[in-house]
């Protein structure tokens, strides 16, 4: 898969475009009951050290397969609902750990997903900030949030 170099509108929550406008990505089922992580991607190349100084990111996402469920997620957290319990109710994968991927890294996500993650500043799920509007890949629609970076 290619790997997208665009970055994106760079506002945060509540501040107008997010970290990444959207996508490619076709429509396709979500990651329902799948322990791999919605956002992995299979061109992963097993190392450690990657391309880019080997960042990896911190991450939490909602994943939605219906942009209207994912919307619905977006005014909780707009409302100032933690991101965790958020993806608790609504995400439709990772849904039992509050959305938590655990550190990923660069490579081993797909294009959309990985612009976006790495474009975010860090933040907690107490005040995410996070991508708004969310972002589309192949498994639905996300929200994404990043705890940390190395």
């Amino acid at each position: 898969m290619p790997k997208n170099k665009g970055g994106g509108g760079g506002g945060a929550k509540g501040g107008g475009g997010g970290a990444k406008g959207g996508g490619g990505g076709a429509k396709g089922k979500g990651g329902k009951g799948k322990s791999g992580g919605a956002a992995a991607a299979g061109d992963d190349d097993g190392g450690g050290k990657q391309k880019k100084g080997g960042t990896a990111v911190k991450v939490r996402h909602i994943l939605c397969e219906k942009h209207s469920k994912c919307m619905e997620a977006m005014e909780k957290l707009q409302s100032g609902v933690r991101f965790n319990v958020v993806a608790e109710q609504y995400s439709e994968d990772k849904a039992r750990q509050g959305g938590d991927l655990g550190w990923m890294t660069r490579g081993s996500m797909v294009g959309p997903f990985q612009d976006a993650a790495f474009a975010l500043a860090n933040s907690s799920p107490d005040k995410p900030i996070y991508t708004n509007p969310p972002v589309k890949t192949k498994f639905g629609y996300h929200i994404i949030m990043v705890e940390g970076k190395k």
